[in-house]
């Protein structure tokens, strides 16, 4: 993957830790914009052009809650990585319930967190091309998936997912029957790998199942194979090209 014109909007208000990220990352041959402020990182981010957005929440001006709020109401779908002081794992699922691809806490290793912007990306790359060789809707167990328009329905009625929960069952959908281990998942879902990291799967299986499953305690579509990982159970009812 080419990063040379990738474009990342930095919104920190740590001088240190801002300084420190946009060398890294420049390292890594990407484009940074950074600002200090909520209200600036805001109008840069409506202003468009960005390949992924490095966000802290706690920033004067306007919050980082917010602005993640607003990146995803845009058309145009940005990666978005929160980066905070606030640790605790209200703070962490609030975050990813607002629709950021992943988070975390200060304080945190500057390469790992250039490692999974380069993760994101490679992941948006994958996706892409894979909605473009696709290009038709499938259909499975009540669901019709649309890779294009990033759309989900459940027996017509659309599915209000986050950008990570649409990937998780999309990656579920096109493979029934087929058992993936939570380090799969991260790997195949997420773009990385990270011992201690397998909660962020659980957590989001467990949200996505309250989304889909009738009964979330009793799952029927997302399953549980002890000792191996989870696989999506119904078989396919076909496709649409």
């Amino acid at each position: 993957m080419s990063t040379a014109a990738r474009r990342i909007l930095l919104v920190e208000d740590d001088a240190h830790i801002a300084d420190l990220l946009t060398l890294h990352l420049r390292d890594e041959g990407l484009e940074v914009v950074h600002c200090a402020r909520g209200d600036e990182g805001l109008a840069q981010l409506e202003r468009g052009g960005w390949d992924a957005l490095v966000l802290d929440l706690m920033l004067p001006g306007v919050d980082g809650l917010e602005i993640c709020r607003r990146a995803r109401a845009m058309t145009r779908y940005v990666p978005v990585i929160i980066i905070s002081a606030r640790s605790s794992e209200v703070q962490r699922i609030l975050g990813l319930e607002l629709g950021a691809d992943d988070y975390l806490a200060k304080p945190f290793s500057v390469l790992e967190l250039v490692a999974r912007v380069r993760a994101l990306l490679r992941r948006v790359d994958a996706l892409a091309q894979n909605a473009r060789l696709e290009a038709g809707s499938l259909s499975i167990a009540g669901l019709n998936i649309d890779p294009v328009a990033r759309e989900a329905r459940l027996r017509g009625q659309r599915l209000d997912l986050t950008p990570r929960e649409f990937d998780l069952l999309y990656f579920f959908a096109r493979q029934p029957g087929k058992v993936f281990s939570r380090s799969e998942l991260l790997d195949a879902v997420w773009g990385y790998q990270h011992e201690g990291y397998e909660h962020t799967v659980n957590t989001h299986i467990n949200r996505l199942r309250a989304k889909v499953e009738a009964d979330p305690t009793q799952p029927a579509l997302i399953l549980t194979v002890w000792g191996r990982g989870y696989k999506f159970a119904a078989e396919a009812e076909g496709t649409s090209s």
